[in-house]
């Protein structure tokens, strides 16, 4: 408890801009359906991180009865982007809840836009270490998103697609950017998660952890 304590007010401190060591943070990207969250749940096992889900978080608000629920469903059923402001507050609030400085942010970054924001805010507050890249064919992510029966409202076929056409045309340019950036590490996403994740290890061995 009292390293609880102890950790949770040094990230604080952190978030704050005034810690000497910041926290570490991995963007985790891909299409729908490529089973980011089931490799984040794995690392989150094996390597001790904080797994934030910025999707999670955004159906988490909006179920809550906040002033943004609305807007945040439209944009979820619509397969369209969220407001930058509100998933970087979103990120920050959580981070600032967490017990330890590690950090894998999943479906975050999703645009341009959303690097923006989020070098505005948190930039200088945290040492992005790297983007990990899950690549994966459309109809295989397809397939799995109408497998996965989690009663998500943007899993259906229509939305689903809205949702690829989003991730193409404003993910990849910023999965591009972070390639060129250096930071990307690209992970055959096609098979089952088992031998995905053994290709995962092999990013984090190389990070050194």
């Amino acid at each position: 408890q009292h390293y609880y304590i102890t950790n949770n007010l040094r990230l604080l401190a952190m978030l704050g801009g005034d810690a000497l060591t910041k926290p570490e943070v991995v963007f985790v990207l891909g299409p729908p359906g490529a089973g980011k969250g089931t490799q984040c749940q794995k690392i989150v096992e094996k390597y001790g991180y904080t797994h934030l889900s910025a999707g999670d978080l955004l159906r988490a608000e909006r179920a809550s009865g906040s002033p943004d629920g609305d807007l945040i469903e439209s944009h979820i059923r619509g397969g369209t982007i969220v407001p930058v402001a509100i998933t970087v507050k979103l990120l920050a609030n959580a981070m600032k809840r967490a017990p330890n400085g590690k950090f894998l942010i999943d479906g975050f970054p999703r645009n341009e836009d959303n690097v923006a924001g989020w070098n505005k805010d948190m930039e200088d507050k945290v040492n992005l270490k790297f983007v990990l890249f899950y690549e994966c064919e459309e109809e295989e992510c397809l397939r799995r998103a109408m497998g996965r029966n989690q009663g998500r409202s943007d899993d259906n076929v229509e939305s689903f697609r809205k949702r690829i056409q989003t991730y193409l045309n404003s993910t990849m340019p910023i999965v591009n950017s972070f390639k060129g950036d250096g930071l990307l590490r690209n992970i055959d996403a096609s098979s089952d998660p088992d031998s995905v994740f053994v290709l995962t290890q092999k990013c984090f061995e190389k990070e050194g952890e």
